[in-house]
This record gives C-alpha cells, structure tokens and sequence, in this order.
C-alpha cells in the first residue's frame, strides 16, 4: 500500500499514540504484545483494539502470531511518524506525490515555504543483513528491528550533506526524522535520462565536484549516471548515504568503482575516454 496523505491527516491522536508506543517498545520487543501497548499508551484495551485495527486496515501496522501474537510498525506506520514531526515542526505542510523510487528509498515531493523533497529511505527486510554487514554505522551485537536501519541510513546521508552542502554541488538538507530527510528542491533530469549539449563539460564537472567531497573527506560509495542530476545548467550529486571516508580500510577500491562508472557512462554514451589514472590523480591529488 502507498503512503497515503489523507491517511495521515485523519490520524487520530490515539492512532498517534500508539503508533508511538510500538516505536518505543519495537527497542525491546520483535513483535510488540498487545497488553505492552496498553500499558504504554496508558489507554484501555478495548481502545489500543480498535486503534490497532484501524492502523492495519491503513498499512502502518503488521501483525503476527508467530513466533507469538504482536505487532511491528511497517514503512508506512514509520514514514507517517516522521511526516508527523515534519509537519509539527513546519519544515512542510503538505506532501505530494511519489516522483522517485529506487532500492532503499522512495522520493516525495511536498510544500513547505516553497518546493520541498522529501527522501524516504526504506532498507527492506530480506537485505537488513546484508545491509547490516556492509555498512558500519549499523550498530552491532544488539537488537536493532530491521525497519529502524533506515533511520542509521538517513542519519548517515544527512551527515554527509550538511557537511557538504556549502562546498559541493549536493542537496540542500532542511531538516531529518527518522528515516526521511527534507531536502531544497532540486529541478533536474538524472544524466541517465537526459542528452547533454555538452558532455565534455558535464564530464569534467562531475570530477570536480567528487574531488572537492574527497577533499572534505567524502566518497560517494554508489557514484553513477543514475544519482547524478543535469539542471540545464550544472549538475548535482545526490544519494550520500553509502559514503565512505579517505581513511576507510576499502577507500581506494570504492573510489575506483565510482570513478569507472561515471566515465564508463560518458564513454558509453558520448564516446569521451579517460585515462582512469589520470582522473583518479584528479581526484586524489596523488
């Protein structure tokens, strides 16, 4: 089910409340039993019931029997949390529609003072372990539910533009919850999507905006023609949350992965060759 903006707006303030108590008590338990919830919202049962029934019937939360009767948030249940404070805190008040989609993530646009987008990232389930093993600011050796692994994800790429933000050409981050972060809009096409005039130019401008993050102490991580944005003008670098220090024991491999598939792209598409050692020496400035 999508992320519905009426279902947000008619939440209920006890839908709220214990939407909030499964939150707090998915730190301890797998799937939430019912009488927690009553204990922690400090509602009746017979209204934690009825609320809980409501929340499922709008996709934010699950329930299951095994390995014993008890709920769990799910994306929807999570990204409405989120959306909430958002609001609350009047970084936007309204939110539109998907525009955007990928792995583990989903794009949103929305209103604040003016154009906002919203990123909602969503590490799936079946890859938490995988996810869990490759990045190293998931925590480790204690109880970390799979869905709050999108809020490490998001913690992680709002890092990164905030530090960057003013030096490279990324995202402009308003404001993080949760898992979804508030970012200035942006209008562009991805360079996967678009035919450049000049593609030389465009090339160049990516190499210059990936040494200025090394210089910072940033590697991309997943560099490639699909999060790059073209505005007509420049071009922007998006999707930060798989970077990478110079002082990461893989540095120097996952800065040669970014670096031959941006210039494998405009080789493949505009037939322009780079020597990978020069353009690494470019970046590096070794």
């Amino acid at each position: 089910m999508d992320l519905s903006a009426d279902h947000i707006k008619s939440l209920h303030k006890y839908e709220l409340r214990v939407l909030l108590s499964i939150e707090y008590l998915m730190g301890r338990y797998s799937w939430v039993p019912e009488e927690e919830l009553v204990r922690n919202s400090r509602l009746s049962a017979n209204e934690v019931h009825f609320r809980l029934s409501k929340l499922m019937r709008k996709g934010m939360v699950k329930y299951s029997n095994v390995p014993y009767p008890g709920y769990c948030l799910i994306f929807n249940g999570y990204d409405t949390l989120a959306i909430t404070h958002l609001v609350k805190k009047g970084i936007i008040t309204a939110l539109g529609d998907c525009i955007g989609e990928g792995k583990e993530s989903r794009v949103y646009e929305a209103l604040g003072t003016g154009p906002v987008i919203l990123k909602l990232h969503r590490i799936g389930q079946r890859s938490f372990q995988t996810v869990r093993r490759g990045r190293s600011y998931l925590p480790e050796n204690q109880h970390c539910p799979w869905i709050f692994a999108s809020h490490y994800s998001a913690e992680q790429e709002y890092l990164a533009l905030n530090a960057l933000f003013n030096h490279v050409k990324v995202p402009t981050p308003l404001f993080m919850n949760r898992n979804v972060i508030a970012m200035a809009y942006i209008p562009g096409d991805r360079l996967a999507d678009c035919t450049l005039d000049d593609p030389g130019k465009i090339f160049d401008e990516v190499i210059v905006q990936v040494r200025a993050a090394f210089r910072l102490g940033y590697i991309h991580g997943d560099l490639s023609e699909y999060n790059v944005l073209y505005d007509g003008e420049g071009i922007w670098i998006i999707d930060w949350p798989q970077w990478v220090s110079p002082g990461h024991e893989n540095a120097a491999e996952i800065l040669d992965h970014d670096l031959e598939t941006i210039t494998k792209f405009f080789h493949r598409r505009y037939r322009i060759s780079s020597d990978m050692n020069q353009v690494r020496s470019l970046v590096t400035g070794c």
